[in-house]
């Protein structure tokens, strides 16, 4: 659906993107995300047709943004991290507005403003002045805007930026509703909006990708291994002992625990390697209580941390 290829921008003496190269898959949503000046609403610019790139390639739905960008336009929408909202008008008649001068057929909006209301949960607030809402329904009406012609593609940069934490849960929860239906392109600096609304993630900084994939799988390969926690009710140096003779097992250290029986061990393992079962059985063979059994995994914001501050490529 989105495909980008050896995409590089200049500006003067500036690299502001970096022969970046990425596809996104229909009904994908993609995180794309990195620090402030990392290039990504240059990016955004030029997906979006606002700018031209100096060299590279990217394609829409099939179309060059470069040489057929009004076919680009028609099938994207775009939520840029200011809304282009109309504060004077009524909901409905900005949304109106919008799919007129998208060129929309105007018995078609008779229906599709609704259902856009609908689907953005402000068909309640259809006939108030646009500057009378609150910052969360704004950013719904941006939304909305973005979405009034249907199109393949959205586009939404920092879409939740400025909201409370109940209007960023509400915004999420819409961007993560309208995923399959649309392709999106969530670009933020904001790491939990990526973990718990995309697919996968891109990172990039310094106008270089240095990360694609999904976080567990970025933090897999940046960890080297498989990170299993457990708690376990027995002799400590015992337990420890036997749990290193497992096969598959790497490294094993203490970690401290509130409760006051069982020890907590986290147990690294070489990947791939699911060594559950085995340490299961030996807990229970032992006579031992197992308290708790989970993987552990880097944060988002450790494998961000470490793209970003160490520059260390991970290919896709």
């Amino acid at each position: 659906m989105i495909d980008i290829s050896h995409l590089t921008k200049v500006y003067g003496t500036k690299t502001a993107v970096q022969d970046i190269t990425f596809s996104v898959g229909r009904g994908e949503i993609l995180g794309f995300l990195g620090p402030n000046a990392a290039g990504k609403t240059t990016t955004m610019r030029i997906l979006t047709c606002f700018m031209p790139a100096t060299s590279g390639r990217a394609s829409i739905a099939g179309f060059d943004v470069f040489g057929q960008s009004m076919e680009v336009r028609r099938r994207i929408g775009y939520l840029p991290e200011n809304p282009p909202l109309y504060s004077e008008m009524t909901v409905e008649k900005y949304l109106a507005f919008v799919g007129g001068i998208k060129g929309m057929d105007p018995r078609l909006l008779k229906t599709r403003v609704p259902e856009v209301m609908e689907r953005t949960s402000i068909r309640t607030e259809a006939g108030r002045i646009i500057k009378h809402l609150s910052k969360g329904y704004r950013q719904r009406v941006g939304i909305a805007q973005a979405l009034i012609h249907n199109p393949e593609v959205l586009i939404l940069d920092e879409p939740t930026v400025g909201l409370d934490p109940k209007q960023i849960i509400e915004v999420r929860e819409l961007i993560r509703g309208l995923g399959g239906d649309h392709t999106i392109i969530l670009s933020t600096h904001i790491l939990p909006e990526v973990s718990m609304t995309c697919s996968r993630v891109i990172i990039i900084n310094e106008g270089r990708i240095v990360a694609s994939d999904t976080t567990e799988n970025l933090t897999r390969r940046l960890r080297g291994s498989d990170n299993l926690y457990v708690e376990v009710e027995g002799p400590e140096e015992s337990v420890e002992t036997r749990i290193r003779a497992l096969g598959g097992v790497t490294a094993v250290s203490r970690r401290k625990t509130e409760k006051r029986r069982g020890n907590g061990y986290l147990i690294e393992t070489e990947i791939g390697v699911d060594v559950r079962r085995d340490l299961a059985a030996l807990v229970v063979g032992q006579g031992w209580g197992l308290l708790e059994m989970r993987p552990v995994g880097m944060s988002l914001e450790e494998v961000f941390l470490h793209l970003t501050t160490r520059e260390e490529e991970v290919p896709a």
